[in-house]
């Protein structure tokens, strides 16, 4: 078994042992290396766009806002501006801060069609720390990923 096969199975068990509605759930570093390995994956990052300016953002990745900015209404034009993006072939890894909101995105596009839906593991920034502060346990960019403030 490949890298590639490897890292998309343990994923689907992770998913199946969290009874996820999508293919898998995808640590970080794996996410990152299933861009590297696999033709046509994208990762479409979920969190808002004043997270994208503030926080920083994944080189590469579509965004597409879950909740809208401000006042955290859903997106209601999600599923439609996913498609406009994002081929339903694709193999798609979802992101956002710390793994929750990806949640429902991987759900609503597998439900929609898209039959390579991931979650991204810990998000963007990770769980809060014992301070309540994000950045230092888990994440994209705790794993030293590529990522770009601005």
């Amino acid at each position: 078994m490949g890298k590639l096969s490897a890292i998309l199975e343990l994923a689907s068990e992770r998913g199946r042992a969290l009874e996820r509605p999508y293919l898998g759930e995808l640590t970080p570093q794996e996410a990152y290396t299933v861009l590297q390995l696999a033709p046509g994956a994208k990762i479409v990052d979920v969190r808002t766009r004043a997270e994208w300016d503030w926080v920083g953002r994944v080189p590469g990745a579509i965004e597409i806002e879950w909740n809208q900015y401000p006042g955290g209404v859903r997106n209601p034009n999600f599923v439609a501006q996913l498609k406009r993006q994002v081929d339903p072939e694709s193999l798609v890894m979802f992101i956002c801060r710390s793994g929750v909101r990806s949640i429902g995105a991987a759900a609503l596009a597998t439900e929609a069609g898209y039959n390579s839906c991931f979650n991204v593991l810990e998000g963007f920034e990770g769980d809060k720390d014992a301070n309540g502060h994000r950045n230092n346990i888990g994440g994209w960019r705790r794993a030293g990923l590529p990522w770009s403030q601005g």
